[in-house]
């Protein structure tokens, strides 16, 4: 859909420069009634994946307050005593929505929300599910970055950033139940079996296998049919997440990003495929103490530069590399 610019919402955007102006164009957005994402967002829909098993998809998009930072995955398994939700998204408002949609599949209360990694995209639902009542897993590795200023700061980064559907209310939350090995959870006739991945796209990673539905959640140890985001990633951990995943043979695969896969061995290589590359062109670069523009200008990204994100993600990806292999070598 297509939204004619407002000259005075132009002039009030390119000036917000600060928390105030930001604020200002997002309200003066909702009384023109162009408030992002309430015109023309499409309604959230719950795909099919296995019996009992849904899941949402997000945008292969970077977070904004225009998608409400519905950039990624949340799936849900729905038995017989209760439904299991598998990351909370990116914003509260979507997490509501979410819980309407399971509403409207089944009348089971959620019981648990078992968090992937605590990055943005997928937790600051977390307290919507928290005040229905739902008991929240994590892996214990967590609490280190919740802990932390980044994780603060980020926040309230989001909160301008992502206004008015992340905001002051918008809030942090813990896990009511820390994993420190391998657990099963029992619910309904189904048994999920959680298993710490990482340090690998986060040091928290798990991954999540329904063993009646025979599905595996892979959190963002996946991007599927995009470029993964990197950021401060332990990549050898992930290519070694990503060959372990290989060597089980798994049928179906939700990934944190993208659509299920129902051939998951191509995706998956093509994740660890990328990560090699980085790792073995920016390393190289690295050891040869060649500055990175030159090194990121020589590379040959060919394999990947048609894949969405590229243009968005790859610069930073390589160069959060090049530092990762320039300190690995000393």
């Amino acid at each position: 859909m297509h939204i004619k610019r407002n000259p005075y919402i132009s002039a009030l955007v390119a000036r917000c420069g600060t928390a105030w102006a930001r604020r200002a164009a997002a309200l003066a957005m909702m009384l023109l009634g162009l408030a992002p994402a309430a015109r023309g967002a499409e309604p959230m829909q719950a795909q099919a994946v296995a019996p009992g098993v849904w899941f949402v998809q997000g945008e292969a998009a970077l977070g904004s307050s225009a998608n409400r930072n519905f950039i990624s995955n949340a799936a849900f398994i729905v038995t017989n005593d209760g439904v299991v939700v598998i990351d909370a998204l990116g914003s509260p408002p979507l997490a509501e929505e979410l819980l309407q949609v399971i509403r409207r599949i089944t009348l089971q209360p959620v019981r648990y929300v078992i968090v992937t990694h605590y990055h943005a995209d997928h937790i600051y639902g977390l307290q919507t599910f928290r005040d229905a009542g739902a008991t929240i897993v994590a892996h214990q590795n967590s609490r280190e970055y919740l802990n932390s200023d980044t994780a603060q700061r980020r926040l309230e980064a989001s909160r301008e950033e992502f206004f008015p559907w992340v905001d002051e209310k918008t809030r942090l939350v813990p896990a009511d139940r820390w994993i420190t090995a391998d657990t099963v959870i029992e619910l309904g006739g189904e048994r999920l079996h959680l298993r710490h991945a990482g340090p690998a796209h986060t040091p928290e990673d798990m991954v999540i296998h329904a063993e009646r539905a025979e599905v595996l959640f892979a959190g963002d140890l996946v991007f599927r049919g995009r470029i993964p985001f990197v950021g401060q990633a332990d990549s050898r951990g992930w290519m070694d997440a990503l060959s372990g995943l290989i060597a089980l043979k798994p049928a179906l695969i939700v990934p944190g990003h993208g659509p299920v896969s129902r051939n998951p061995l191509p995706d998956l290589e093509m994740t660890r495929n990328y990560l090699a590359y980085l790792r073995k062109s920016m390393g190289e670069a690295a050891a040869n103490l060649e500055p990175f523009e030159e090194a990121y200008a020589q590379a040959d990204w060919s394999a990947f530069e048609a894949l969405p994100l590229f243009r968005a993600a790859n610069r930073i990806n390589a160069y959060n590399t090049y530092l990762l292999m320039e300190h690995q070598a000393r």
